[in-house]
């Protein structure tokens, strides 16, 4: 564990957040490479940074409830598998805090980004500290080989920027996180998002691609709507003790595991959905 949290160098960060979770990230275990980073750039400090920023949205605008986080492994490699939608990957955010928040000890969820994310200036950098992973399929494995908990959404892009006649409805589902859960024995959470799907909605798309992103969203209104989000876990899917890691190479296994995890998601949303009382309540 780095023991930094809990000395001077976490001096400027004081006013940011409140005693309890400054005590409460300091437990989290975070790997130090030797010059304050993991080998993918996340600083505990960094993680502190994103908490204070992201907690105001999470518990004033969205006011975000979570349930089920206790089928969160505490320890070991694991898998998060969640929809996708909003416009722009706000619910990665909000999940990104509430895994923080409601772990015990804490652990700091690995978000998997799209190829262009490290390229954004500024915003790439600070991504990485915080603990986004670029989606190189080499990156997936080597974190889950190391104990790490992933966060991925299957869904891709195409998943933030489904039309609002089809919100809630789960769009082309990848295979490739499962294939990595079974190849490194690692079970897969599903995690529903309810309330993004209301927040922003997109009205079209500029066909333009800076730093390789595959279109640039036109939203309205022009800021996310204070929706009330609900965050579901689900029990976590032990592939692994069904599958032996060499199926991971046979397509229709690949197939069959993905449209379980995605039938998994599927059903915590429709419950999701069916038991709030309304979309800012």
């Amino acid at each position: 564990m780095d023991t930094r949290a809990t000395d001077g160098t976490w001096e400027p960060l004081r006013w940011l957040l409140p005693p309890r979770e400054r005590q409460h990230l300091s437990r989290a275990d975070i790997a130090d490479a030797g010059h304050g980073y993991d080998e993918f750039g996340l600083n505990r400090r960094a993680v502190a940074a994103a908490m204070a920023l992201i907690g105001p949205f999470y518990d004033l605008y969205f006011r975000v409830r979570s349930h089920g986080a206790h089928h969160i492994p505490a320890s070991g490699p694991a898998m998060l598998a969640a929809n996708h939608s909003g416009v722009l990957p706000i619910d990665g955010a909000m999940l990104y805090l509430d895994v923080l928040r409601w772990t015990h000890p804490p652990r700091v969820p690995r978000p998997i980004a799209d190829l262009f994310v490290p390229r954004l200036p500024l915003l790439g950098t600070m991504y990485s500290r915080a603990g986004v992973v670029s989606g190189v399929r080499a990156n997936v494995k080597r974190l889950l080989a190391a104990g790490e908990l992933v966060m991925v959404f299957p869904e891709g892009t195409v998943g933030i920027a489904k039309p609002a006649h089809e919100r809630y409805q789960l769009q082309s589902w990848r295979v490739g996180h499962v294939e990595l859960a079974l190849r490194e024995r690692a079970p897969i959470v599903p995690v529903a998002i309810v309330g993004a799907e209301e927040q922003w909605r997109q009205i079209g798309k500029l066909p333009l691609h800076p730093f390789g992103a595959p279109f640039l969203p036109l939203p309205f209104p022009p800021f996310p709507l204070p929706v009330r989000y609900d965050i579901h876990y689900g029990a976590p899917i032990a592939l692994h003790e069904r599958y032996a890691p060499e199926d991971a190479d046979d397509p229709r296994v690949l197939d069959a595991a993905a449209a379980e995890v995605k039938e998994a998601v599927r059903a915590l949303i429709a419950a999701g959905v069916a038991e709030r009382k309304g979309v800012f309540s």
